[in-house]
């Protein structure tokens, strides 16, 4: 609950730091600021500024009426106007002569019946003053109404007093409020659905960049910014985002491949420097002794130890031996360095492997015959997809590695090549009469240079990289291996791809 309560109150706050809550909020408030300064204004100042305006009417009626009697007009003519004066401008109008009196609302006349105002009990404050007009703002209180009344003298010397209700003008300034604090709540719920589109139609492209600009600080560049017709500053931001994207996606590839080739390099050059090393120190170690050995029987021609020739005939036959064995030891060392750091390259092609082991056998025939071995190989025909150049060194080095260690076994020394079909490979198995290999040497027999029988001359001894080529020819191809006791003898066996006809 408490791990909930956490992503809860995490969102909200996500939420509410989001620039469209920002930009709602601040749309709203605004808005709610300028009505209530609208409503204090109006109920600060619109009664000042209305008894201000009443102020003018009047001394624009004291003009007015003025005019009449100054003009060339009969008296019912200056009643008329007197009339619509007072009615269009709410006002009510008294005018005393030394005859007559001219009043257009009996209470206003009954109100100012004495020549002396003061004497009625009308308490007054002056708004303007000047030698002609005076406008005070007064209460009566027989009625406890409010006026501004002016009060003045014409150019004819008649008496004129003008007066408005000053209710009038708060009843006004009251219905304004009223009307200003409905029209507020509206506008407010109006202002703030109109304030939700806006933010949300100028921070949608913003969310929509900041998913963007995530998505490329974590190297996807799979997302674009939809450009608008709109020529604004986030529609430009927009456009500038999905170049800098393309960009950075062109050169972090560029990078990408720069950095794959070189690590490719690297690896290539390590591995060169490493094959490189191993030649060396394993040139170095098998080439010790018949670099000796052609050393001390050159030395000896040189020097004519003997003088007979057959033995210089002798001396030379070991040196050309011996230089045959190190350019043999060489070759092999190359093969098994491109093979174990991948220089070699398998070309796979189909033919017959019944026909490959009998050329092998052909040529070894002269060495079978003076070893009195006897061979045994009578399969059928045999096809296969391999790479045929490698897959007669596999067996020549087998078969081999048979004659050189095949003993006799109740009277015999037998070697015999069989077929075993396992799915879709076929199993080449090569097996001599012989003694076994020590279990703790079947899996030593593949390394480079081992040789089980440590007192075996060199005549016989080989190269001891044989199996090592073996091993590498085969795991390069994919292909099983192998050599395993049986009961008077060793069985040496590889597999390639059959194809079944």
């Amino acid at each position: 609950m408490k791990l909930n309560s956490k992503n809860i109150i995490k969102k909200i706050k996500e939420k509410f730091n989001s620039i469209r809550v920002k930009l709602f909020m601040t749309l709203s408030i605004t808005i709610a600021i300028i009505i209530i300064a609208l409503i204090l204004i109006n109920s600060i100042g619109l009664e000042t500024y209305s008894l201000y305006s009443k102020q003018a009417v009047l001394l624009r009626a004291y003009n007015a009426i003025n005019t009449y009697y100054n003009g060339n007009i009969s008296n019912s003519e200056i009643e008329i106007e007197l009339e619509r004066l007072s009615k269009r401008n709410n006002l009510d109008i008294l005018i005393k002569t030394e005859t007559s009196i001219y009043a257009s609302s009996r209470n206003f006349l009954s109100s100012l019946t004495s020549a002396d105002i003061n004497s009625k009990g009308i308490n007054s404050n002056i708004l303007f003053s000047n030698e002609n007009v005076k406008i005070t703002r007064t209460v009566d209180k027989q009625t406890d109404l409010s006026f501004i009344l002016l009060s003045g003298t014409l150019d004819n010397g008649y008496q004129l007093y003008i007066r408005v209700a000053v209710a009038s003008i708060q009843e006004s300034a009251k219905v304004a409020n009223k009307l200003l604090i409905f029209i507020s709540f509206i506008t407010i719920f109006i202002s703030a659905f109109i304030s939700l589109a806006i933010s949300k139609r100028f921070t949608a492209p913003i969310e929509e960049l900041n998913k963007i600009t995530s998505k490329i600080s974590e190297l996807d560049f799979s997302h674009k910014y939809r450009i608008t017709d709109s020529e604004d500053e986030i529609n430009n931001l927009g456009k500038n985002i999905n170049v800098m994207s393309e960009t950075l996606e062109k050169t972090i590839n560029q990078l990408r491949n720069s950095n794959i080739e070189l690590e490719k390099d690297i690896e290539e050059k390590s591995k060169t420097d490493e094959m490189r090393k191993q030649f060396i120190s394993d040139v170095s170690h098998e080439l010790k002794t018949p670099i000796a050995l052609i050393q001390g029987y050159a030395e000896g021609l040189v020097e004519n130890v003997t003088e007979d020739d057959e033995s210089r005939k002798f001396y030379a036959e070991v040196i050309l031996d011996e230089s045959n064995k190190m350019d043999e030891l060489v070759k092999k060392l190359l093969e098994l360095m491109k093979l174990e750091y991948s220089k070699s390259s398998f070309t796979r092609t189909k033919f017959d492997i019944s026909e490959l082991i009998n050329e092998v056998i052909r040529k070894s025939k002269k060495v079978l015959e003076e070893g009195n071995i006897e061979i045994k190989f009578n399969q059928d025909t045999a096809y296969v997809f391999a790479d045929e150049f490698y897959a007669e060194q596999v067996f020549t080095n087998y078969f081999t590695n048979a004659i050189k260690n095949v003993s006799e076994i109740d009277g015999k020394k037998q070697i015999e090549i069989n077929y075993e079909i396992k799915e879709d490979k076929l199993r080449i198995k090569v097996f001599n009469t012989g003694e076994n290999i020590k279990e703790e040497d079947l899996n030593r027999i593949w390394n480079r240079f081992y040789k089980v029988d440590t007192s075996r001359n060199r005549e016989n001894g080989g190269t001891g990289i044989g199996l090592a080529l073996v091993k590498a020819i085969m795991m390069n191809s994919n292909n099983k291996y192998g050599v395993e006791n049986k009961i008077d003898g060793v069985e040496f066996y590889f597999e390639l791809n059959l194809i079944q006809e």
